[in-house]
Protein backbone atom coordinates (compact mmCIF):
# COMPACT_ATOMS: atom_id res chain seq x y z
CA UNK A 1 0.00 0.00 0.00
CA UNK A 2 1.22 3.58 -0.84
CA UNK A 3 -0.39 5.94 1.10
CA UNK A 4 -0.76 9.26 -0.73
CA UNK A 5 -0.85 12.67 1.24
CA UNK A 6 1.22 15.76 0.44
CA UNK A 7 2.40 14.33 -2.32
CA UNK A 8 -0.14 14.43 -4.99
CA UNK A 9 2.49 13.07 -7.80
CA UNK A 10 4.36 10.03 -9.37
CA UNK A 11 7.59 11.50 -9.86
CA UNK A 12 10.58 12.06 -6.73
CA UNK A 13 8.19 10.43 -4.97
CA UNK A 14 10.21 8.40 -2.41
CA UNK A 15 7.41 6.06 -0.63
CA UNK A 16 6.22 4.84 -4.54
CA UNK A 17 9.59 4.40 -5.68
CA UNK A 18 9.75 2.15 -2.92
CA UNK A 19 7.25 0.04 -2.88
CA UNK A 20 7.58 -0.62 -6.71
CA UNK A 21 11.39 -1.37 -6.21
CA UNK A 22 9.84 -4.54 -4.17
CA UNK A 23 8.15 -6.21 -7.48
CA UNK A 24 4.63 -6.73 -5.24
CA UNK A 25 1.61 -5.32 -6.11
CA UNK A 26 0.92 -1.66 -5.79
CA UNK A 27 -2.58 -0.70 -4.05
CA UNK A 28 -2.23 3.14 -4.26
CA UNK A 29 -4.10 4.96 -1.68
CA UNK A 30 -5.71 8.38 -0.75
CA UNK A 31 -7.61 8.75 2.67
CA UNK A 32 -9.77 11.82 3.14
CA UNK A 33 -9.55 12.02 7.05
CA UNK A 34 -11.73 14.48 8.33
CA UNK A 35 -12.39 12.83 11.60
CA UNK A 36 -8.83 12.29 13.36
CA UNK A 37 -8.51 14.93 16.14
CA UNK A 38 -5.98 17.46 15.76
CA UNK A 39 -5.82 16.95 11.66
CA UNK A 40 -7.01 20.20 10.65
CA UNK A 41 -10.06 19.90 8.07
CA UNK A 42 -8.80 21.93 4.42
CA UNK A 43 -10.19 25.09 3.91
CA UNK A 44 -12.62 25.54 0.89
CA UNK A 45 -10.28 26.84 -1.60
CA UNK A 46 -8.13 24.10 -0.54
CA UNK A 47 -10.80 21.37 -0.75
CA UNK A 48 -11.30 22.67 -4.83
CA UNK A 49 -7.51 22.26 -5.58
CA UNK A 50 -7.67 18.74 -4.08
CA UNK A 51 -10.55 17.88 -5.92
CA UNK A 52 -8.85 19.04 -9.34
CA UNK A 53 -5.55 17.41 -7.74
CA UNK A 54 -6.92 13.80 -6.83
CA UNK A 55 -8.39 13.97 -10.22
CA UNK A 56 -4.95 13.99 -11.89
CA UNK A 57 -3.95 11.79 -9.95
CA UNK A 58 -6.15 9.06 -10.56
CA UNK A 59 -6.32 9.82 -14.65
CA UNK A 60 -1.98 9.78 -13.96
CA UNK A 61 -2.18 6.03 -12.04
CA UNK A 62 -4.54 4.70 -14.77
CA UNK A 63 -1.99 5.34 -17.60
CA UNK A 64 0.62 3.45 -15.77
CA UNK A 65 -1.89 0.36 -15.46
CA UNK A 66 -3.29 0.77 -11.33
CA UNK A 67 -6.01 2.25 -10.11
CA UNK A 68 -6.26 5.27 -7.17
CA UNK A 69 -8.24 3.84 -4.00
CA UNK A 70 -10.35 6.90 -2.54
CA UNK A 71 -11.42 6.39 1.37
CA UNK A 72 -13.03 8.32 3.46
CA UNK A 73 -12.21 7.97 7.71
CA UNK A 74 -9.95 8.09 10.24
CA UNK A 75 -7.01 6.97 8.83
CA UNK A 76 -6.18 4.18 11.02
CA UNK A 77 -9.06 2.57 10.95
CA UNK A 78 -8.83 2.87 6.38
CA UNK A 79 -4.98 1.40 6.87
CA UNK A 80 -6.42 -1.35 8.65
CA UNK A 81 -9.33 -1.49 6.62
CA UNK A 82 -7.20 -1.75 3.06
CA UNK A 83 -4.64 -3.93 4.95
CA UNK A 84 -6.73 -7.08 5.75
CA UNK A 85 -8.35 -6.40 2.33
CA UNK A 86 -5.14 -6.71 0.14
CA UNK A 87 -3.37 -8.80 2.77
CA UNK A 88 -0.71 -6.11 2.36
CA UNK A 89 2.87 -6.78 3.51
CA UNK A 90 3.70 -3.33 3.57
CA UNK A 91 2.61 0.10 3.97
CA UNK A 92 4.87 3.15 2.51
CA UNK A 93 4.51 6.90 2.82
CA UNK A 94 6.15 10.35 2.71
CA UNK A 95 5.97 11.44 6.37
CA UNK A 96 4.49 15.17 7.61
CA UNK A 97 5.47 17.22 10.50
CA UNK A 98 2.25 18.66 12.39
CA UNK A 99 2.07 17.27 15.88
CA UNK A 100 -1.41 15.11 15.08
CA UNK A 101 0.61 13.92 12.13
CA UNK A 102 2.96 12.17 13.32
CA UNK A 103 1.18 11.35 16.40
CA UNK A 104 -1.42 9.68 14.32
CA UNK A 105 1.76 8.10 12.34
CA UNK A 106 3.25 7.08 15.34
CA UNK A 107 0.39 4.96 15.82
CA UNK A 108 -0.48 3.72 12.89
CA UNK A 109 3.25 2.04 12.68
CA UNK A 110 2.86 0.86 15.89
CA UNK A 111 -0.69 -0.76 15.04
CA UNK A 112 0.59 -2.34 11.53
CA UNK A 113 3.51 -3.61 13.10
CA UNK A 114 1.42 -5.81 15.93
CA UNK A 115 -0.20 -7.14 12.63
CA UNK A 116 3.07 -8.04 11.15
CA UNK A 117 2.92 -5.68 8.96
CA UNK A 118 6.01 -3.81 7.76
CA UNK A 119 5.59 0.56 7.47
CA UNK A 120 7.94 2.34 6.30
CA UNK A 121 7.86 6.36 5.97
CA UNK A 122 10.35 9.13 3.77
CA UNK A 123 11.00 12.12 3.23
CA UNK A 124 9.40 13.36 0.75
CA UNK A 125 7.89 16.49 1.40
CA UNK A 126 11.20 19.03 2.38
CA UNK A 127 14.49 18.34 1.25
CA UNK A 128 16.19 17.98 4.83
CA UNK A 129 14.20 16.48 8.06
CA UNK A 130 13.18 19.31 10.59
CA UNK A 131 14.13 17.47 13.42
CA UNK A 132 18.13 17.31 12.14
CA UNK A 133 18.97 20.91 11.68
CA UNK A 134 19.98 21.89 15.60
CA UNK A 135 21.80 24.91 16.89
CA UNK A 136 25.30 24.40 18.54
CA UNK A 137 23.84 24.30 21.57
CA UNK A 138 20.77 21.65 20.46
CA UNK A 139 18.09 23.80 20.25
CA UNK A 140 15.93 24.35 17.37
CA UNK A 141 16.77 27.51 15.35
CA UNK A 142 14.32 30.44 15.77
CA UNK A 143 16.28 32.49 13.28
CA UNK A 144 15.94 31.97 9.86
CA UNK A 145 19.05 33.35 8.24
CA UNK A 146 21.45 30.79 10.83
CA UNK A 147 18.80 28.35 9.54
CA UNK A 148 19.85 28.58 5.96
CA UNK A 149 23.69 28.10 6.72
CA UNK A 150 22.94 25.09 8.41
CA UNK A 151 20.41 23.75 5.67
CA UNK A 152 23.70 24.52 3.63
CA UNK A 153 25.58 22.79 5.52
CA UNK A 154 23.90 20.05 5.66
CA UNK A 155 24.92 18.77 2.50
CA UNK A 156 23.16 18.39 -1.08
CA UNK A 157 19.60 18.22 -2.15
CA UNK A 158 19.00 14.95 -3.59
CA UNK A 159 18.37 14.34 -7.11
CA UNK A 160 14.72 14.18 -7.79
CA UNK A 161 13.54 10.45 -8.73
CA UNK A 162 12.04 10.01 -12.09
CA UNK A 163 8.60 8.37 -12.10
CA UNK A 164 7.88 4.85 -12.68
CA UNK A 165 7.07 3.29 -16.12
CA UNK A 166 4.27 1.42 -14.99
CA UNK A 167 2.52 0.52 -11.78
CA UNK A 168 1.52 -2.86 -11.32
CA UNK A 169 -1.78 -3.09 -9.23
CA UNK A 170 -3.68 -5.81 -7.30
CA UNK A 171 -5.69 -8.50 -8.94
CA UNK A 172 -8.76 -7.45 -7.46
CA UNK A 173 -8.51 -4.24 -5.99
CA UNK A 174 -10.47 -2.89 -2.59
CA UNK A 175 -13.95 -0.85 -3.35
CA UNK A 176 -12.85 2.84 -4.07
CA UNK A 177 -15.27 5.77 -3.20
CA UNK A 178 -16.28 8.12 -5.81
CA UNK A 179 -14.55 11.36 -6.06
CA UNK A 180 -17.41 13.10 -7.05
CA UNK A 181 -19.46 11.64 -3.62
CA UNK A 182 -16.73 13.63 -1.47
CA UNK A 183 -18.34 16.92 -2.77
CA UNK A 184 -14.91 18.87 -2.46
CA UNK A 185 -16.17 21.48 -5.46
CA UNK A 186 -18.44 23.58 -3.51
CA UNK A 187 -22.21 24.30 -4.96
CA UNK A 188 -24.99 26.52 -4.27
CA UNK A 189 -22.97 28.83 -4.99
CA UNK A 190 -19.96 27.45 -6.80
CA UNK A 191 -17.81 30.83 -6.38
CA UNK A 192 -14.86 28.62 -7.96
CA UNK A 193 -14.33 29.67 -12.02
CA UNK A 194 -12.12 32.57 -11.66
CA UNK A 195 -10.25 30.52 -9.68
CA UNK A 196 -10.18 27.69 -11.78
CA UNK A 197 -9.49 29.94 -15.04
CA UNK A 198 -6.27 31.19 -12.53
CA UNK A 199 -4.10 27.63 -12.18
CA UNK A 200 -3.94 24.12 -13.45
CA UNK A 201 -3.51 21.56 -10.30
CA UNK A 202 -2.05 18.09 -10.82
CA UNK A 203 1.38 17.29 -11.63
CA UNK A 204 1.62 17.86 -15.11
CA UNK A 205 0.53 21.50 -14.67
CA UNK A 206 3.46 21.91 -11.95
CA UNK A 207 6.03 20.36 -13.60
CA UNK A 208 4.64 23.02 -16.93
CA UNK A 209 4.71 25.65 -14.41
CA UNK A 210 7.97 25.16 -12.65
CA UNK A 211 9.49 24.90 -16.08
CA UNK A 212 8.17 27.55 -17.55
CA UNK A 213 9.13 30.38 -14.54
CA UNK A 214 12.98 28.77 -14.48
CA UNK A 215 13.14 29.43 -18.22
CA UNK A 216 11.39 33.12 -18.30
CA UNK A 217 11.54 34.80 -15.29
CA UNK A 218 13.64 33.21 -12.29
CA UNK A 219 16.04 35.71 -13.71
CA UNK A 220 14.12 38.62 -12.70
CA UNK A 221 13.28 37.33 -9.09
CA UNK A 222 16.06 39.33 -7.59
CA UNK A 223 14.89 42.56 -8.74
CA UNK A 224 10.59 42.28 -9.62
CA UNK A 225 10.00 39.68 -6.66
CA UNK A 226 8.26 42.68 -4.64
CA UNK A 227 6.11 43.93 -7.06
CA UNK A 228 2.48 42.63 -7.74
CA UNK A 229 1.45 44.03 -10.88
CA UNK A 230 3.74 42.16 -13.62
CA UNK A 231 3.99 39.25 -11.02
CA UNK A 232 6.94 37.71 -12.14
CA UNK A 233 6.90 35.13 -8.79
CA UNK A 234 6.62 31.19 -9.85
CA UNK A 235 3.19 30.24 -7.87
CA UNK A 236 4.44 27.20 -7.45
CA UNK A 237 3.20 27.66 -3.80
CA UNK A 238 -0.12 25.54 -4.14
CA UNK A 239 1.49 23.07 -6.11
CA UNK A 240 4.15 22.59 -3.38
CA UNK A 241 1.45 22.43 -0.82
CA UNK A 242 -0.17 19.44 -1.86
CA UNK A 243 2.98 17.69 -3.40
CA UNK A 244 2.30 18.14 -7.06
CA UNK A 245 6.18 19.27 -7.39
CA UNK A 246 8.85 18.60 -4.78
CA UNK A 247 11.10 21.07 -2.82
CA UNK A 248 13.68 18.97 -4.48
CA UNK A 249 12.74 19.43 -8.17
CA UNK A 250 12.32 23.07 -7.67
CA UNK A 251 15.86 23.16 -6.11
CA UNK A 252 17.69 21.54 -8.96
CA UNK A 253 15.35 23.35 -11.46
CA UNK A 254 16.68 26.35 -10.10
CA UNK A 255 20.53 25.35 -10.29
CA UNK A 256 20.06 23.79 -13.24
CA UNK A 257 22.68 25.25 -16.12
CA UNK A 258 19.86 25.89 -18.48
CA UNK A 259 17.98 27.75 -16.07
CA UNK A 260 17.69 31.74 -17.25
CA UNK A 261 19.02 33.40 -14.81
CA UNK A 262 21.76 34.45 -12.86
CA UNK A 263 23.54 33.44 -9.51
CA UNK A 264 21.88 36.36 -7.20
CA UNK A 265 18.17 35.52 -8.68
CA UNK A 266 18.66 31.76 -8.03
CA UNK A 267 20.03 32.37 -4.84
CA UNK A 268 17.15 34.22 -3.58
CA UNK A 269 14.85 32.37 -5.05
CA UNK A 270 16.28 28.99 -3.39
CA UNK A 271 16.32 31.14 0.01
CA UNK A 272 12.43 31.43 -0.77
CA UNK A 273 12.39 27.59 -0.72
CA UNK A 274 14.20 26.82 2.42
CA UNK A 275 12.28 30.00 4.17
CA UNK A 276 9.27 26.89 3.61
CA UNK A 277 11.53 24.00 5.18
CA UNK A 278 11.85 26.55 7.98
CA UNK A 279 8.60 26.71 8.59
CA UNK A 280 7.79 23.62 8.90
CA UNK A 281 11.04 23.28 11.06
CA UNK A 282 9.33 25.55 13.48
CA UNK A 283 6.08 23.46 13.12
CA UNK A 284 7.92 20.64 14.71
CA UNK A 285 9.71 22.01 17.13
CA UNK A 286 7.13 24.42 18.71
CA UNK A 287 3.33 22.10 17.56
CA UNK A 288 1.22 24.87 19.28
CA UNK A 289 2.42 27.44 16.38
CA UNK A 290 -0.98 27.31 14.32
CA UNK A 291 -3.00 28.85 17.65
CA UNK A 292 -0.24 30.03 20.20
CA UNK A 293 1.94 33.05 20.50
CA UNK A 294 5.52 31.83 19.47
CA UNK A 295 6.77 34.96 21.97
CA UNK A 296 4.70 34.44 24.66
CA UNK A 297 4.80 38.22 25.73
CA UNK A 298 2.27 38.63 23.08
CA UNK A 299 -0.21 36.52 25.35
CA UNK A 300 -0.83 40.04 26.87
CA UNK A 301 -1.92 41.65 24.01
CA UNK A 302 -4.92 43.51 24.13
CA UNK A 303 -6.85 42.72 20.54
CA UNK A 304 -9.92 44.38 19.60
CA UNK A 305 -12.87 42.29 18.85
CA UNK A 306 -13.95 44.11 15.97
CA UNK A 307 -16.43 42.36 13.63
CA UNK A 308 -17.57 44.67 11.38
CA UNK A 309 -13.45 46.12 10.48
CA UNK A 310 -12.60 42.63 10.29
CA UNK A 311 -15.24 41.92 7.41
CA UNK A 312 -14.47 45.25 5.88
CA UNK A 313 -10.68 43.48 5.75
CA UNK A 314 -11.85 40.19 4.67
CA UNK A 315 -13.96 41.79 1.64
CA UNK A 316 -11.06 44.34 0.27
CA UNK A 317 -13.26 47.89 1.96
CA UNK A 318 -10.95 49.08 3.61
CA UNK A 319 -10.62 52.58 1.94
CA UNK A 320 -6.94 51.77 1.31
CA UNK A 321 -6.17 50.49 -2.40
CA UNK A 322 -3.41 47.96 -1.64
CA UNK A 323 -5.14 46.41 1.17
CA UNK A 324 -8.44 45.67 -0.91
CA UNK A 325 -6.38 45.36 -3.96
CA UNK A 326 -4.70 42.03 -2.30
CA UNK A 327 -7.57 40.96 -0.06
CA UNK A 328 -9.84 41.06 -3.80
CA UNK A 329 -7.08 38.86 -5.65
CA UNK A 330 -7.35 36.62 -2.83
CA UNK A 331 -11.24 36.25 -2.76
CA UNK A 332 -11.19 36.01 -7.03
CA UNK A 333 -7.84 34.10 -7.60
CA UNK A 334 -7.35 32.41 -4.09
CA UNK A 335 -4.21 33.41 -3.80
CA UNK A 336 -2.09 36.93 -2.94
CA UNK A 337 1.22 38.45 -4.18
CA UNK A 338 3.78 37.48 -0.85
CA UNK A 339 4.36 41.19 -0.76
CA UNK A 340 0.67 42.52 -0.36
CA UNK A 341 0.22 39.00 1.92
CA UNK A 342 2.63 41.28 4.69
CA UNK A 343 0.99 44.69 3.79
CA UNK A 344 -2.43 43.11 4.45
CA UNK A 345 -1.50 40.67 7.30
CA UNK A 346 0.35 43.95 8.76
CA UNK A 347 -2.86 45.99 8.28
CA UNK A 348 -5.31 43.62 10.03
CA UNK A 349 -3.34 43.27 13.10
CA UNK A 350 -1.42 46.92 13.72
CA UNK A 351 -4.10 49.16 11.82
CA UNK A 352 -6.95 47.20 13.24
CA UNK A 353 -5.51 45.51 16.46
CA UNK A 354 -7.31 42.09 15.18
CA UNK A 355 -5.71 38.98 16.42
CA UNK A 356 -3.56 37.39 13.67
CA UNK A 357 -5.49 34.22 13.90
CA UNK A 358 -8.38 35.71 12.23
CA UNK A 359 -6.14 36.09 9.45
CA UNK A 360 -4.55 33.29 9.65
CA UNK A 361 -8.19 31.50 9.66
CA UNK A 362 -9.43 33.46 6.50
CA UNK A 363 -6.08 32.42 4.64
CA UNK A 364 -6.69 29.00 5.65
CA UNK A 365 -9.97 28.79 4.20
CA UNK A 366 -8.97 30.92 1.07
CA UNK A 367 -5.87 30.16 -0.19
CA UNK A 368 -5.25 27.45 -2.18
CA UNK A 369 -1.67 27.48 -1.29
CA UNK A 370 -3.07 27.35 2.43
CA UNK A 371 0.39 25.86 4.27
CA UNK A 372 -0.02 24.06 7.84
CA UNK A 373 3.72 25.24 8.46
CA UNK A 374 3.76 28.56 6.21
CA UNK A 375 0.66 29.54 6.92
CA UNK A 376 0.52 30.61 10.63
CA UNK A 377 4.47 30.77 10.83
CA UNK A 378 3.84 33.90 8.33
CA UNK A 379 0.89 35.29 10.57
CA UNK A 380 3.08 35.24 13.27
CA UNK A 381 6.06 36.78 11.64
CA UNK A 382 4.07 40.12 10.12
CA UNK A 383 2.25 40.16 13.41
CA UNK A 384 5.55 40.11 15.32
CA UNK A 385 4.65 36.89 17.46
CA UNK A 386 6.66 34.59 16.04
CA UNK A 387 10.13 33.19 15.53
CA UNK A 388 12.42 35.55 13.41
CA UNK A 389 9.61 37.90 12.91
CA UNK A 390 9.22 41.65 11.92
CA UNK A 391 9.32 43.72 14.68
CA UNK A 392 5.52 44.70 16.09
CA UNK A 393 6.45 48.50 16.16
CA UNK A 394 7.49 48.46 12.47
CA UNK A 395 4.24 49.32 10.61
CA UNK A 396 3.54 49.07 7.18
CA UNK A 397 2.64 52.37 5.71
CA UNK A 398 0.03 51.30 3.10
CA UNK A 399 0.40 54.61 0.89
CA UNK A 400 4.02 54.61 0.91
CA UNK A 401 4.38 50.44 0.37
CA UNK A 402 1.44 50.70 -2.18
CA UNK A 403 3.47 53.50 -3.88
CA UNK A 404 6.67 51.80 -4.14
CA UNK A 405 6.03 48.64 -5.27
CA UNK A 406 2.78 49.35 -7.06
CA UNK A 407 3.96 52.67 -8.55
CA UNK A 408 1.47 53.11 -11.83
CA UNK A 409 -0.82 51.61 -10.40
CA UNK A 410 -1.04 48.57 -12.11
CA UNK A 411 -1.89 46.26 -9.81
CA UNK A 412 -4.55 48.63 -7.65
CA UNK A 413 -6.49 49.15 -10.70
CA UNK A 414 -6.90 45.43 -11.95
CA UNK A 415 -8.63 44.63 -8.58
CA UNK A 416 -10.62 47.81 -7.90
CA UNK A 417 -11.35 49.00 -10.82
CA UNK A 418 -14.16 51.56 -9.40
CA UNK A 419 -11.11 53.53 -8.56
CA UNK A 420 -9.29 53.20 -11.76
CA UNK A 421 -9.71 56.24 -13.29
CA UNK A 422 -7.85 58.39 -11.08
CA UNK A 423 -4.13 59.96 -11.33
CA UNK A 424 -1.49 57.68 -10.04
CA UNK A 425 -0.54 60.57 -7.95
CA UNK A 426 -4.01 60.06 -6.05
CA UNK A 427 -4.59 56.23 -6.53
CA UNK A 428 -2.90 55.11 -3.05
CA UNK A 429 -4.97 57.31 -0.99
CA UNK A 430 -8.18 58.34 -2.97
CA UNK A 431 -9.43 60.69 0.19
CA UNK A 432 -6.56 63.26 -0.65
CA UNK A 433 -7.66 63.42 -3.95
CA UNK A 434 -9.22 66.69 -5.18
CA UNK A 435 -13.06 66.62 -5.04
CA UNK A 436 -13.04 68.24 -9.17
CA UNK A 437 -10.23 65.19 -9.84
CA UNK A 438 -13.15 62.34 -7.75
CA UNK A 439 -15.78 63.65 -10.32
CA UNK A 440 -13.79 63.24 -13.07
CA UNK A 441 -13.05 60.07 -12.37
CA UNK A 442 -16.62 58.91 -10.98
CA UNK A 443 -15.51 58.16 -7.48
CA UNK A 444 -18.06 59.51 -4.86
CA UNK A 445 -16.15 58.32 -1.27
CA UNK A 446 -17.53 56.65 1.09
CA UNK A 447 -20.64 55.30 -1.68
CA UNK A 448 -18.52 54.46 -4.62
CA UNK A 449 -15.21 53.43 -2.83
CA UNK A 450 -15.41 53.55 0.81
CA UNK A 451 -13.61 56.05 2.69
CA UNK A 452 -10.92 54.70 5.10
CA UNK A 453 -11.83 52.75 8.27
CA UNK A 454 -9.11 53.82 10.50
CA UNK A 455 -6.54 56.67 10.06
CA UNK A 456 -3.00 55.90 9.23
CA UNK A 457 -1.54 57.98 11.83
CA UNK A 458 -4.58 57.35 14.86
CA UNK A 459 -4.32 53.23 14.19
CA UNK A 460 0.00 53.60 14.63
CA UNK A 461 -0.30 55.35 17.38
CA UNK A 462 -2.74 53.23 18.74
CA UNK A 463 -0.58 50.24 17.72
CA UNK A 464 2.26 51.48 19.57
CA UNK A 465 0.52 52.07 22.47
CA UNK A 466 -0.80 48.67 22.70
CA UNK A 467 2.31 47.15 22.24
CA UNK A 468 3.54 49.11 25.59
CA UNK A 469 0.69 46.53 27.31
CA UNK A 470 2.60 43.55 26.77
CA UNK A 471 4.39 41.45 28.71
CA UNK A 472 8.55 41.43 28.72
Amino acid sequence: IVWFRQDLRLSDNPALQAAVQTGSPVVPLFILDEETPGIRPYGGAQRWWLNQSLGELSHAIEIKGNKLILRKGRADAVIAEISEQTDAGTVYWNRRYGPAEEKLDALIKEELKSNGIEARSFDGLLMHEPALARTKSGGFFRVYTPFWKSFVAHGDVRTPIPAPDTLPGVDSPPPSEELKDWALHPQNPDWTPTIAAEWCPGEDGARKALQSYVSTNLKHYDTARDFPGPNQTSRLSPHLRFGEISPHQCWHACHAPDANAGDRAREIWAKELVWREFSYHLLHNFPGLTKENFSAKFDAFPWQNDPQKLESWKRGRTGYPIVDAGMRQLWQTGWMHNRVRMIVGSFLVKHLLIDWREGEEWFWDTLVDGDPAANPSQWQWVAGSGADAAPYFRIFNPMLQSGKFDPQGQYIRRYVPEISQLPDKYLHAPWETPVEILRNAGVKLGETYPLPIVDHKVARAEALAALKLTKP
